[in-house]
């Protein structure tokens, strides 16, 4: 195996032929960790264990503050906290190589200290006075703490763990210092898997809340597994994960359990949280690796309320919340000649589209994580590091020419970079396409749209490395233009 020059060495060789390259005027952003509390139903099937892998593995971008065993609708009278604690122990095996590639990788410790358990009964039923566990007793003390980041929540299976902890708050503090507590809070459940979810979002109605409720098959989150007629869908095979995961990627991708009935439907309530400079997970409706979102109250007829739902009755919403919205998406395809990359002949369109077109962006990334509990630094994939000569938030006149310059980005294996710029209008209140110009050179240049009032357009610069396998970042400019004079 061929090692690779490091990103230093490779910088001051490329130095001496091409000079001085130019220097970034905006820096990228500075890497926050979300904080993010898990309830999982694990064991009721494989795909919590799957999803607790690459949460590991995203465990120096994302501070895990607590793994919470509970039930659900799939399986309401157990918890199998020693579930979690056994990926924690594959995880120990690997930290080693791991903290090679990162120092902010948690030690095993630390992560077997968040194991807690919820009731092991289902639903509402075992939410009430009294029935505070250690799941919902450290949600509580890990909203008192003076951390002024969001708490995330992420529920895997059924929600009333988070119930008792707001129920019980409720009971104990007066009504402005609950609603701060509310205020602090981030919650994305996949689907309703109890019928506490409905209850919390009745019950607090400034939560702030993600879901697809109603039907599985009406749900964003499907489309991590699903596979879309028309494109490569070969990143979510059986045969992909053997390979890329499970197979020969140590003792950590060992843990990895084959699918039963859909890969890591429970990837896409973190996925949103990893700093990539794509996604923004205090504006769902921007879009990113976890899908996009959008605020409004969702027709009961519209939420597939005939679906697949375990059992759980769906009821009609009361309130808006975060739920699901639509793309239309043309991916680009590698071109054999000419320029490296065209727009394909397809058109897609619907609520999957905003999670799945970044898929095998993730996967790939996913690949190269589990490659570090393998391989030292010099042997694996990092991705690149964006970096643009002008702010990433720009307010420019219509009719005038905005510039575009990402040639300061670098990789820190050396690899070399692909570029591409695309308009996302479903992000921005400005929806008519706007002409990019090349869209994979480096550097771009474009006339902004007369307009009529100011508006917003979101433009995604993402760069990607040629190495194995290949990553992406991106950074997200946002335009505000104005009438022009």
């Amino acid at each position: 195996m061929t090692i690779r020059t490091t990103g230093v060495r490779w910088l001051l060789l490329i130095g001496l032929s091409w000079g001085e390259l130019p220097a970034p005027a905006a820096e990228p952003p500075a890497r926050e960790r979300a904080r993010l509390i898990v309830l999982t139903d694990v064991e009721n099937e494989p795909d919590d264990t799957q999803s607790l892998v690459r949460l590991l593995l995203y465990a120096n971008d994302i501070e895990l503050q607590g793994l919470v065993a509970t039930t659900s609708v799939h399986m309401k009278d157990a918890i199998h906290p020693a579930s979690i604690e056994r990926v924690i122990d594959r995880y120990a095996q690997v930290l080693p190589r791991l903290r090679q590639h990162d120092r902010a990788y948690p030690s095993a410790a630390a992560l077997r200290a968040l194991v807690r358990s919820g009731q092991p009964a289902y639903g509402m039923a075992a939410v009430g006075e009294g029935r505070d566990t250690p799941g919902s007793r450290l949600i509580l003390q890990a909203l008192a703490s003076p951390d002024p980041r969001p708490l995330w929540v992420a529920v895997w299976g059924g929600a009333n763990t988070l119930a008792q902890a707001l129920s019980t708050l409720a009971a104990q503090r007066e009504p402005a210092e609950l609603a701060r507590f509310i205020a602090r809070l981030r919650i994305y459940t996949i689907s309703d898997q109890d019928d506490s979810g409905a209850w919390l979002r009745r019950r607090f109605p400034e939560l702030f809340y993600i879901v697809s409720p109603g039907g599985y098959g009406n749900a964003i989150w499907g489309g991590i597994n699903q596979p879309v007629p028309g494109i490569d869908n070969s990143r979510v095979s059986n045969a992909w994960l053997a390979r890329h995961i499970q197979q020969g990627h140590g003792p950590l991708g060992a843990a990895y359990p084959d699918v039963a009935y859909g890969m890591e439907g429970d990837t896409p309530s973190f996925l949103g949280l990893i700093p990539n400079g794509l996604n923004a997970p205090e504006n769902p409706d921007w879009g990113g690796w976890g899908g996009r979102y959008e605020r409004y109250t969702p027709r009961l007829e519209d939420t597939d309320p005939q679906g697949f739902t375990g059992g759980v009755q769906v009821e009609a919403e009361t309130r808006p919340i975060w739920t699901n919205a639509k793309d239309r998406y043309r991916p680009f395809v590698e071109a054999e000649f000419g320029r490296a990359v065209k727009p394909s002949e397809q058109v897609f369109e619907d609520a999957k589209v905003t999670l799945w077109r970044w898929r095998d962006d993730f996967q790939n990334d996913f690949a190269a994580r589990i490659g570090w509990t393998t391989q030292p630094v010099d042997r694996a994939n990092h991705p690149p590091d964006v970096r643009l000569a002008q702010p990433d938030r720009l307010t420019v006149a219509g009719g005038s020419w905005v510039e575009l310059d990402a040639r300061a980005s670098r990789d820190p294996d050396g690899d070399s970079l692909s570029f591409l710029w695309f308009h996302y209008p479903e992000a921005g209140s400005w929806k008519t396409a706007l002409p990019l110009g090349t869209e994979n050179l480096a550097r771009i240049r474009f006339q902004a749209p007369a307009v009529t009032k100011t508006e917003t357009a979101h433009i995604i610069l993402r760069v990607t490395d040629k190495g194995s396998p290949a990553l992406s970042r991106y950074r997200r400019i946002i335009l505000t233009i104005t009438p022009g004079g």
